[in-house]
This record gives structure tokens, C-alpha cells and sequence, in this order.
């Protein structure tokens, strides 16, 4: 299965929201560029606010009401907004199982994965993130990532696996502050019975994995997936064959990767060499 990036979802409140102001600005005889000139936004905001793919800013009913005949729908309904949780469509499926899983391995060559961020890690990746995000987007895909982060706390039943390349932290991304402090959190989260940390040294002459990023998902019923993750999707894999693919593959970089020991030795002299 096949998706593209983008928002995270839109909710039902969102699109029923949007379907009110739509009605209102017809009734007022507004196109959407008119009605965003005299509210403050382009059409194309206007559009997507219809269409319930954009949470309008706390300030836009109050707006949208002085320009639409203060009916008071817009400034009631604005306080029941809600979003899909900060979770793009194309990874809503694999979230689901992600939180019944017993078992959950990730590769990852580009970033620390969002199960083993910290805050200020994940707010630098959002500040880089293009198109560039709102504060309320940013708050809300964070608050969708700490949600997830809880699994590996309460679920210690869980088997969860990890092999990270070691440049991921030696890019330093967000300072040596954020960068310290995500090794410290990574190193704490080693420490869980349940939790398997290993890192890819950056030299090393034979790599299984140099295809790309992967997570592979064992569920209650001892069925598997995969995701793999590119710039502008996602890629959910339920063929066995493929997946026995990606599970051979990570079974061999398992083997090359450092071990358990020597990767919190290897995050140990990195933190301190910052």
C-alpha cells in the first residue's frame, strides 16, 4: 500500500467546520479570494480550511464571523475543533498496529526514530520540515509523538529493536545541547529489558541496509508488516515475500551492527566528545 505525505488527517470536526464557513461565504455572495482578502489569508488557505485539511488559527472565527453576519456558528463551533492526532493518513495504519505489536524492529539511516526522540530533537526536525510547519501543527505532531513514545513503557512485553547508524548522531542536529541530551535519552531507554539498541558504526565495509529505512511490525497474531518511509510517503507492506525480504535483511544487519554492549560504549565517548 501506497501513500503520499502531507497534513495529518483531517477529523470530522474540521470538515464539518469548514463545510459551515463554505455555506456562510456563498450565502454572502464571497468567492474565496474575496472572503480571504477581507479575513487575512490567501484562497488557497481559504480553500483548505473548507475542505477541513487545515486547523484555522484561534483567531480566524472571530473573523470569519465580522465578515459572514456574526451568526455566532463559526465562534461556537471553533473550541470543538479537533485534528486527527499529528498522524500523516498513509501512517495511520501502521500506528494502529504499532500499539498492539509484540514485536516492532526499526533501521534507520536519516533520523532518530520518533519512538526514541526527545522534544527538543523532534522540534528541529519540524523547524526543518518543508513545507514549513505553524506552531499549532508542530505542538500537535509532537503531542501525537510522545503519545506513541509511551509504548515502550507500557508495554514491556513488547520486543522492540533498534539499529541506528552511528552519523545520526554525529550530525549534531538541533546543537550539542539537543544533541547530548537525545544520546542521554537514547542511553536511558537502552536500560528497559524490552528494548534492543544497537548502532552501525559510520565505517563499515559490508551493509545490508543501504536501501533504505525500515520497520518491520509482529502482531498478536504472529502476523507481520512493513513500512518503509521515503520523502513524500510511506510504503505499508503486507506481501510475505516481500517481507521476508526486509526481515532477512535486517537479521543480516543485526550481525554487522555493533553490539548492545559496544553501542552504549560507542553513545557514551560520543556524548562525551560533544
Amino acid at each position: 500500500m501506497l501513500g503520499t505525505g502531507g497534513e495529518p488527517e483531517s477529523s470530522d470536526s474540521l470538515r464539518t467546520f469548514g463545510a459551515v464557513v463554505q455555506a456562510l461565504r456563498e450565502h454572502a455572495e464571497l468567492n474565496r479570494e474575496e472572503f480571504g482578502d477581507r479575513v487575512g489569508l490567501s484562497k488557497h488557505m481559504v480553500a483548505s480550511i473548507e475542505q477541513g485539511r487545515r486547523m484555522p488559527d484561534p483567531q480566524f472565527a472571530e473573523r470569519a464571523e465580522e465578515v459572514l453576519g456574526n451568526t455566532g456558528a463559526l465562534r461556537k463551533a471553533a473550541p470543538w475543533l479537533t485534528r486527527q492526532p499529528g498522524l500523516a493518513a498513509w501512517f495511520r495504519r501502521w500506528a494502529q498496529l504499532e500499539a498492539t505489536a509484540v514485536t516492532l524492529y526499526t533501521y534507520e539511516c536519516r533520523l532518530v526514530p520518533g519512538l526514541l526522540q526527545t522534544e527538543a530533537y523532534a522540534r528541529q526536525l519540524f523547524a526543518d520540515q518543508w513545507p514549513l510547519l505553524d506552531d499549532a501543527q508542530a505542538e500537535t505532531q509532537w503531542q501525537a509523538r510522545a503519545e506513541r513514545q509511551r509504548l515502550l513503557w507500557e508495554r514491556p512485553n513488547t520486543t522492540f529493536g533498534f539499529i541506528l547508524e552511528e552519523h545520526l548522531f554525529l550530525r549534531r542536529t538541533g546543537g550539542v545541547d539537543v544533541t547530548r541530551e537525545l544520546i542521554e535519552h537514547v542511553l536511558e531507554i537502552a536500560e528497559l529489558r524490552n528494548v534492543e539498541i544497537q548502532v552501525m558504526p559510520l565505517v563499515q565495509e559490508s551493509h545490508a541496509g543501504l536501501a533504505g529505512p525500515m520497520q518491520l511490525l509482529e502482531t498478536p497474531e504472529n502476523k507481520w508488516y512493513a513500512y518503509c518511509e521515503g520523502q513524500r510517503g510511506g510504503m505499508f507492506v503486507t506481501d510475505s515475500k516481500e517481507i521476508s525480504v526486509l526481515q532477512k535483511r535486517y537479521a543480516r544487519m543485526r550481525s554487522q551492527a555493533l553490539t548492545l554492549e559496544d553501542s552504549v560504549s560507542l553513545l557514551k565517548r560520543i556524548r562525551g566528545a560533544l
